[in-house]
This record gives C-alpha cells, structure tokens and sequence, in this order.
C-alpha cells in the first residue's frame, strides 16, 4: 500500500493534537472554533468532527474544563480552560517530545 507524503503527515498530525491542544490552552482560555482556526494557521488540518472528541476526552481525564461566556455574536460559547492535572500532563507530554526529537535526531545523524 503506497503511503504520499500528506497520509504520512496526516498520521503523525492524529498522534499530537492532544499535545497541540493542551499547549494552545496552556497559553490562554479559548473556544473551539478559535483552537481549530489556530491549529489551521500551523497546518495542523483539524475539523470540528475532529476537535470536539479529544476536548470531551481531554475534559473526562480532568485535563481541562470549560465556562460558558455570553456572545455578542450569536450564542453563548464554551471556553475551555487548562487545569492543573492539563498543565502536569502538558509537562509530561513537553519532556516525551524533546526526548522523541532528540532520539530521532540522533539516529539521523548517527
């Protein structure tokens, strides 16, 4: 089966948007249609039917929560906000990445 280099891409993007997630709400609260215009904008291709699985796991494992904030523009919009386990897992997760990079790097130039 012939893999192209965006089925490549699109397979490592699934594995990290977690990640992604929680760096994004490490910096700021913010709404879904805001984490996916921002997610878009590093060409990590996300849609709603994408996004709002791994918020609802993300919020089940208490890595986050929401608040709900009156729109000027429409109805109201759910902000999702990092909790402190969020923060702890995003560590974690920090530590796992410089550690898969560095590892990858390595057999690069080894």
């Amino acid at each position: 089966m012939e893999n192209t280099a965006e089925n490549v891409r699109t397979q490592m993007r699934k594995g990290v948007l977690e990640y992604c997630i929680l760096s994004i709400l490490n910096k700021r609260e913010a709404y879904a249609s805001s984490i996916i215009e921002e997610l878009k904008a590093v060409g990590m291709i996300v849609v709603e039917g994408t996004l709002y699985p791994l918020l609802i796991r993300q919020k089940n494992q208490g890595l986050l929560s929401y608040r709900w904030e009156e729109s000027t523009q429409g109805p109201p919009r759910k902000y999702y906000v990092i909790s402190d386990k969020g923060r702890e897992q995003l560590a974690l997760m920090d530590e796992a990445w410089k550690d898969l990079v560095d590892g990858i790097q390595t057999l690069k130039n080894a």
